[in-house]
């Protein structure tokens, strides 16, 4: 049962006479989680765990640096992943702290980092604007249908407005030249 039905049920049980003690009985919860369920309908949301200490923390300011020391650095002399974690290991004697953690925790500050010193990504957007009626993507394909039974390979012919989205496909068959039928989508 979902504490949200378990609440519904204890207030269900309340309404009909039920005491405190009973329902902690029936329920085989306590009687705090029953005050609780009385006083709201809803139970309240799990309080989020504190972050736990890594053996990466002590670390972390030296990453840190070296990611800005990287702003500055020629595109080629720049720090990998594997570099700064041979570093890390090599120079400031890092130990029980795994290759993923570190990689991790670069992609997830890498980013951070460039925003800090003003280095983000541009957002750049272009809006896009279509007139009725002026303009149209076009495309042909083959496609293979099953008419009458048997498989046939056609030409499709796409037609997409840019305005509307309306689309329009319609095959033809190469031999006869006839159009089977139009989809519309």
């Amino acid at each position: 049962m979902s504490k949200v039905d378990l609440f519904a049920a204890i207030r269900r049980d309340s309404r009909a006479g039920m005491s405190v003690r009973a329902m902690a009985g029936k329920y085989q919860v306590s009687r705090r989680t029953i005050r609780a369920a009385l006083q709201s309908a809803l139970p309240q949301p799990r309080k989020p765990m504190p972050p736990r200490a890594s053996r990466l923390d002590e670390f972390k300011p030296i990453v840190d640096a070296i990611l800005r020391a990287d702003l500055d650095a020629p595109r080629k002399q720049r720090h990998t992943v594997t570099r700064i974690y041979d570093r890390l290991i090599s120079e400031h004697g890092m130990l029980g702290v795994s290759y993923s953690v570190v990689r991790r925790y670069v992609a997830d500050r890498k980013p951070k980092i460039r925003v800090e010193a003003g280095r983000g990504p541009v957002n750049v957007f272009f809006p896009q604007t279509h007139r009725p009626g002026k303009e149209a993507e076009v495309d042909f394909g083959e496609v293979t249908i099953n008419l009458r039974g048997e498989p046939v390979t056609c030409m499709l012919f796409a037609l997409r407005l840019s305005f509307s989205g309306k689309a329009v496909h319609r095959p033809v068959d190469r031999t006869t030249g006839a159009s089977h039928f139009v989809l519309i989508a």
